[in-house]
């Protein structure tokens, strides 16, 4: 009898990004890691989680918030499939696993702790305690326990300062984030993996639209960008509790992805079910293809405005206002916005209106003095040219 379709389907998207990774890293996928040490004997297993609970969907709670079963499973223990796996040569290249404790993550990484193996990679996780609730730290100690049970190894526990720049949520994905990077350079892993599900996407794009965001926005999450992998973005969120309840792995569900006061909590909570109940079922999915739509477009403008920015940059490094001017509206926002970012103003505080600000210097010149962009950023119109510079550097 084989697994349970959730748990399948994870497992399957898991193992292609893992085969990607593991080309990318010269691994040879041919031949089995060497066993270096005899696999243990196989781990009793016994589970406090009712069969009720498990066959309901439900997934279990974490150590101290309910029933949770105590398999031990991963990388050198025997999986919930019953197959014992076989762990990695030791120096083999190594993935990571950001996991909250929620089902999405711990789906992730049950599943790469049964793939990884087989294609020759380590595994670890890193869970980020941002210190926002009473008794975050226990919670994510409790975390990185069951990680450990799991089989995953390295695996660390990274607390953070959660600013306030940008609001909450981005304060503390800026936090959440250079954490991670810094596991990542610290481990030398050669990725990491994140647990957003489709509906994670639709929501992001829902966010786009409403801040009135160009197409790069509207294109969501990528799946893989830099040294982070995404490979659940093709799965709900239904699938990763399901896989979670059917192999008897606890979670913890944040209050923070249900308290309004979070902008995304409201998307998740309140508009995307209205949308749901007037417009069909399908709303997701189809946000989601939306995503990948205007990922292809904004990847082809992309590249069209850094053609354009070579041709079009004088030698002293300003933009020929001429040239701009004959370029599409979408490529010269695109080109105006890189030579910002070049400048030093920063992506995640530079939006629409203030590109739509700057082409007025080339499309609607009367004589406008100088703009000022986030970041310190001056944007002055001298000579048929357009100047990017800090204003400290000046």
């Amino acid at each position: 009898m084989g697994p349970h379709p959730a748990v399948a389907a994870i497992r399957l998207a898991v193992r292609r990004a893992l085969a990607e990774l593991a080309a990318e890293a010269g691994v040879n996928l041919t031949a089995p890691a060497p066993r270096t040490h005899p696999a243990p004997a196989p781990v009793p297993v016994t589970s406090t989680v009712p069969a009720a609970t498990a066959a309901s969907g439900a997934p279990a709670a974490l150590p101290g918030g309910g029933p949770a079963a105590t398999r031990l499973i991963g990388n050198a223990r025997r999986h919930p499939s019953g197959l014992p796996r076989t762990p990695a040569a030791p120096g083999s290249p190594l993935v990571l696993v950001a996991v909250s404790g929620g089902a999405d993550s711990m789906a992730l990484a049950i599943a790469t702790a049964f793939e990884a193996p087989k294609l020759g990679l380590r595994v670890g996780a890193v869970t980020v305690d941002h210190g926002l609730q009473q008794g975050s730290a226990e919670r994510a100690q409790q975390v990185a326990d069951r990680l450990r049970e799991l089989g995953l190894d390295p695996v660390e526990v990274i607390p953070v300062h959660v600013g306030h720049q940008g609001g909450p949520e981005n304060a503390a994905r800026d936090a959440r984030y250079a954490a991670l990077d810094a596991a990542a350079e610290r481990h030398r892993s050669i990725a990491v993996l994140l647990g957003h599900t489709q509906d994670d996407q639709a929501e992001t794009v829902l966010l786009g639209l409403a801040r009135g965001s160009g197409a790069r926005s509207l294109a969501g999450m990528p799946a893989h960008k830099g040294r982070y992998r995404r490979p659940l973005l093709e799965l709900d969120r239904a699938a990763t509790r399901q896989a979670c309840a059917a192999q008897s792995i606890p979670v913890w569900d944040d209050p923070h992805n249900s308290d309004p006061a979070y902008t995304r909590s409201r998307v998740r909570h309140e508009v995307l079910p209205v949308l749901e109940k007037h417009l069909g079922a399908g709303v997701v999915e189809a946000l989601a293809r939306t995503a990948r739509l205007f990922r292809d477009d904004a990847d082809a403008l992309d590249q069209w405005a850094a053609l354009a920015e070579r041709d079009l940059r004088t030698g002293d490094g300003t933009l020929d206002v001429g040239k701009l001017s004959e370029l599409p509206p979408a490529v010269r926002r695109r080109v105006l916005r890189r030579a910002a970012l070049r400048a030093g103003s920063p992506g995640g505080d530079l939006f629409a209106r203030h590109l739509e600000t700057v082409d007025q210097l080339v499309t609607g010149w009367r004589g406008q003095g100088p703009l000022h962009l986030p970041g310190g950023v001056e944007v002055t119109r001298r000579c048929g040219t357009l100047v990017f510079r800090r204003q400290s550097d000046s």
